[in-house]
């Protein structure tokens, strides 16, 4: 690999390591300095790295930003409506004590399958932390949990975008990448629980105050996770002691106290989460009709698809998921102005979340446009190994190098499709390899990253060992699962 660029890419991950760590300044302003670093020392000339930087924020923001301010904004709603309090308790009493991150586990991998994890994350935080409220205490590790239960599908089984790409690519068997990317889910899924469950607790005095506050307000005294009675609560406790019936207004003389049952707390969870899959499905469907599998094919939505791909749109699908939750969920006499109080909240805790992700995909494209990823893929794909093994690393470094784990599982396929035959792979078994290597180490060039950390409240070293390790723990768990796959594919 050239020298200028793989020092490039040390340099820029150098750089943010020491500003977040020992400096004042915050992720936001580390992630752009570290994007200059990069294309300075990787040559890229100025003008074409501010682009980059600028083209990558744009980009990031287009897909992800309107998500993560209108899932904050939903997850506000839910919370003091009481919404989000009820859905707790059911899970409490439908899974009993101890048992809560395996459902979110579960749950994400479930919701990542038709939908991106950004916006299934953005969605689904809101439970984690009623339930963690409902149990007082556990919340960093219900959110890993939940994150990477979402990883698993996200890079393993189509039709999320990037695995559907890779069979499109290698020509590998559509239906057989669902049936064996399900099956190492399934495999995996007790890792992450088990991580989850080990690092959390390490974790959970790390989270920043604001997230403790939010997620803890009103609980026991005692620190969250630590008191004798914390993580476990029983199914038939009362509501928690942060009711928030009193902010709901005054209700009219003979209105009875308002309560959200758990059916109606769900719509605005549950009713963008299936347009999105609805879009997903048709989609698909669509697209194989036409023959457009891959993500460079031309492709235009035709009959239900273009009718779904406007409604189950994320940004749509999420504006629906609001009014919903507005008009559903709040009582008939909460003050208008309050629910606007409500929503400039939400919107003012959403803002450093949205910047950061944004500077997260700006450091991601300069590190696309200077070559470094294309490099690291050329210089693996080079070098002799076990055949399984090429396209596995190449799409982990190509994942270390960007942070995009679909560019890098679509690039690792795009670099070893000519060798496939040579190496005596199966196109399933490559495609698997790609998927699986791309899961590796999600750091701070992955937007995904920033969502989940600053959600969860994680920041420097807390964030690394608990979200950077969960994903390369399942990253480590695959290669086995690999090996044996290639015993018999």
């Amino acid at each position: 690999m050239d020298v200028q660029l793989l020092l490039a890419l040390v340099l820029g991950i150098a750089t943010i390591v020491v500003l977040v760590l020992r400096t004042r300044l915050d992720a936001f302003v580390a992630l752009l300095i570290a994007a200059l670093v990069t294309g300075f020392v990787a040559g890229s000339p100025v003008g074409e790295t501010i682009t980059s930087i600028t083209t990558g924020f744009g980009n990031t923001l287009a897909s992800i930003g309107i998500v993560i301010g209108l899932g904050v904004a939903i997850g506000k709603v839910l919370e003091v409506s009481g919404a989000a309090a009820s859905l707790a308790r059911v899970f409490v009493r439908a899974l009993g004590q101890g048992r809560e991150h395996w459902a979110m586990a579960g749950t994400g991998a479930v919701v990542s399958i038709p939908v991106f994890c950004d916006s299934g994350y953005v969605i689904m935080n809101p439970l984690a932390r009623s339930i963690a409220r409902r149990i007082k205490g556990r919340y960093v590790t219900l959110a890993l949990a939940l994150g990477c239960g979402m990883t698993l599908t996200h890079h393993l089984v189509p039709p999320t975008p990037g695995p559907l790409g890779v069979a499109g690519i290698l020509g590998a068997d559509l239906g057989g990448l669902i049936l064996a990317g399900l099956v190492f889910s399934l495999l995996l899924l007790p890792i992450v629980v088990l991580y989850a469950a080990w690092m959390g607790p390490k974790l959970e005095s790390e989270v920043s105050e604001p997230v403790r506050a939010a997620v803890y307000a009103g609980t026991a005294a005692t620190a969250p996770g630590t008191g004798s009675g914390a993580g476990t609560v029983t199914a038939d406790d009362g509501p928690p002691a942060d009711d928030p019936a009193a902010q709901l207004g005054t209700p009219p003389p003979g209105a009875g106290p308002h309560r959200v049952g758990a059916g109606l707390a769900s719509l605005p969870l549950l009713v963008p989460l299936a347009l999105i899959v609805l879009n997903t499905v048709t989609t698909a469907i669509d697209r194989n009709a036409q023959g457009a599998l891959s993500p460079q094919d031309e492709y235009a939505p035709s009959g239900i698809a273009a009718t779904m791909a406007f409604i189950g749109n994320p940004v749509v699908a999420l504006v629906i998921g609001i009014v919903l939750a507005v008009y559903l969920l709040l009582p008939r006499w909460t003050p208008r102005k309050q629910v606007h109080t409500w929503l400039a909240d939400a919107a003012a805790s959403a803002g450093l979340i949205i910047l950061i992700t944004g500077a997260g995909g700006a450091l991601g494209q300069v590190l696309r446009d200077s070559g470094v990823g294309t490099a690291l893929a050329d210089a693996v794909a080079s070098i002799s190994l076990p055949s399984v093994l090429v396209p596995f690393l190449v799409a982990s470094l190509v994942r270390l190098a960007q942070g995009s784990g679909t560019v890098a599982m679509i690039t690792a396929a795009s670099v070893t499709a000519p060798l496939v035959g040579a190496l005596g792979l199966s196109p399933l078994l490559a495609a698997l390899a790609c998927c699986a290597g791309s899961m590796v180490f999600s750091y701070f060039n992955d937007s995904y990253f920033w969502v989940v950390t600053r959600f969860t409240g994680l920041e420097g070293t807390a964030a690394l060992r608990g979200w950077s390790g969960i994903t390369t723990a399942v990253w480590a768990a695959s290669l086995p699962l690999l090996l044996v796959a290639s015993l018999f594919l």
